[in-house]
């Protein structure tokens, strides 16, 4: 008996193709959708940063250019290093009127209080270029997934308007035309986002307008100067150039002279080391004999404190660093000069310029603020907050300075005072059961409490713009470090130095944990340097008690 052709196979060939397709169809309009959104949150970024001494904000455009819009005054326009004709336009806040004058008197009146934030910029312009790229990054995905949300909130919405009859009518009659859909889709929709994010053709760079011969052998080389701006520049804008150069020459001479200290010293160093390796220890066997697990290497410490945004010292920073072989850089506080917000790219400056494997420890001071507190974590310091953190096998305490000192508006009381926060502090370190090998702290007398009960066998700190110490308080040792700016009393930090800028190398023995010896690195306003051999740190009498539980902080 006959029977009709099984219709199964050429019903299973179809489903899946139909399968198949609709699969395509969908990784289509997927694809489709992740590229809209890409290129809308890209050409879309924006962000509020600084520039120089100047609150800024920072607009993605599709011209190729990086276009630095001072309003009123001009633009400065530069070829853009970004990829795919993507550009950048700055528009700077809170330009000073008098700057609009061709007058050299107004003019130069007006650029001469941010001067000093001009060359610190342009000494080390890398870091306000990282965290403006990192944030349009953040902000160019942040919109790209809010897009991809609304367009797959658009297509759901769809689908529930459309029924899933009129939707199975609809993909049957589109489904040869897909590929040609989703392209010209989304070719309007970027070209659409393109053009609207471009600027106007009456901003549109000018080719031929030739480069301003000012910035030659600058980070701007090559920019073209638009509107009031050219004249302000070709006329006074060689005071600028001229600090930058004079900025940049100083410090290179500087930390030439520093690699030539390190070699001058590095011979006594040596033979200090010599000599100590073959001094008995406290058992009476010479030191080389030791058991090989008792042979623990010191771990280095390089305390900076008062940079007070002087980011010409950034490169010193990791001189000194890497030839200490430092393990750590313990940053005192006063980093910066006014807590603001714009002064960003000096927290940033210093922190790059750790070597990497270093780690950045600071107790902020009184000149920082929780805002460029929290830039400086965001760019890998680590801030002490109050409780004992562990660093390298070192148990470390610091706080934020209690004071708050702002430029023009004095110094003004945080919610604790400084008798409040050294009391805390020492009970702090009284009561923990594994002990304090370290107290850094910005103000001196904030640490004395703990000093003198003989709760911490040691204290670092800074404020006082001159070195002191390292000396026998109460039964530790405090050692003041000078300024790492060089400050002085009335004179700028920024810029070549003023001052004797000072910077401190210690060891600590993790075995005895304790500080056993210290060197002084010093740079002078000539630009001429020094590294000390190593000197003995002292050691408190009467010897400490047993660490940890069983002391109770004295007042101020």
């Amino acid at each position: 008996m006959s029977t009709a052709p099984d219709a199964t196979p050429v019903t299973t060939g179809v489903a899946g193709r139909w399968r198949r397709l609709v699969t395509w169809r969908r990784l289509v309009v997927v694809a489709a959708g992740v590229l809209v959104a890409l290129v809308v949150g890209v050409t879309t970024a924006t962000v509020e940063g600084s520039l120089g001494p100047h609150e800024a904000r920072y607009d993605v455009t599709t011209d190729d250019t990086v276009t630095i819009d001072l309003g009123p005054v001009g633009t400065l326009q530069i070829d853009s290093p970004l990829p795919l004709t993507l550009g950048l336009r700055v528009t700077v806040q809170e330009i000073p009127a008098a700057v609009t004058e061709l007058d050299q008197a107004t003019t130069l009146q007006a650029l001469s209080g941010d001067l000093r934030s001009y060359v610190a910029f342009f000494s080390a312009p890398q870091s306000t270029v990282e965290d403006v790229a990192r944030s349009l990054v953040t902000d160019a995905l942040g919109r790209a997934a809010l897009t991809f949300g609304l367009l797959t909130a658009v297509w759901w919405l769809a689908r529930w308007a459309l029924g899933p009859v009129r939707r199975t009518e609809l993909a049957a009659s589109l489904a040869p035309h897909t590929r040609v859909i989703a392209g010209g889709v989304a070719a309007v929709v970027v070209g659409g986002t393109v053009l609207t994010a471009s600027v106007g053709e009456r901003d549109q760079p000018v080719t031929s307008r030739p480069a301003s011969a000012v910035f030659d052998g600058t980070p701007l080389a090559g920019a073209r100067v638009t509107g009031r701006l050219g004249g302000v520049i070709d006329t006074y804008g060689g005071y600028v150039v001229d600090a930058y150069r004079e900025n940049t020459a100083f410090y290179a001479r500087a930390n030439t002279s520093l690699e030539d200290a390190w070699d001058a010293t590095q011979p006594v160093v040596d033979a200090q080391d010599e000599r100590d390796r073959a001094t008995p220890t406290v058992s009476g066997s010479p030191g080389p004999t030791q058991d090989a697990a008792e042979d623990v290497e010191p771990v280095v410490l390089l305390v900076v404190s008062d940079l007070h945004c002087n980011v010409g010292m950034a490169s010193l920073l990791t001189t000194a660093a890497r030839r200490a072989g430092a393990d750590v850089v313990l940053d005192a506080g006063d980093t910066t000069m006014n807590g603001t917000g714009v002064e960003q790219y000096c927290v940033t400056t210093f922190a790059r310029a750790v070597p990497d494997g270093v780690e950045l420890v600071t107790s902020p001071g009184n000149h920082d603020s929780a805002e460029t507190t929290a830039m400086y974590a965001r760019a890998g310091a680590r801030v002490l907050d109050g409780s004992v953190v562990e660093v390298d096998g070192m148990r470390l305490l610091g706080d934020h300075d209690p004071a708050q000192t702002r430029i023009g508006s004095g110094t003004t009381a945080g919610t604790e005072s400084a008798q409040d926060v050294a009391e805390r502090l020492a009970a702090t370190a009284c009561d923990d059961e594994d002990g304090v090998d370290l107290l850094l702290i910005h103000t001196p007398r904030v640490g004395l409490p703990a000093l003198t009960d003989g709760c911490v066998p040691a204290q670092v700190s800074g404020h006082m713009h001159q070195r002191i110490g390292p000396s026998v308080v109460g039964e530790g040792v405090q050692y003041v470090s000078s300024s790492t700016a060089g400050a002085t009393l009335g004179q700028p930090t920024v810029g070549p130095l003023n001052g004797t800028a000072e910077m401190t190398v210690l060891r600590w023995d993790p075995r005895e944990r304790r500080i056993v010896d210290y060197q002084l690195v010093q740079v002078r306003p000539d630009a001429s340097a020094s590294v000390s051999p190593r000197l003995q740190w002292p050691e408190p009498r009467p010897a400490q008690p047993s660490r940890g539980g069983g002391n109770h902080p004295s007042p101020m």
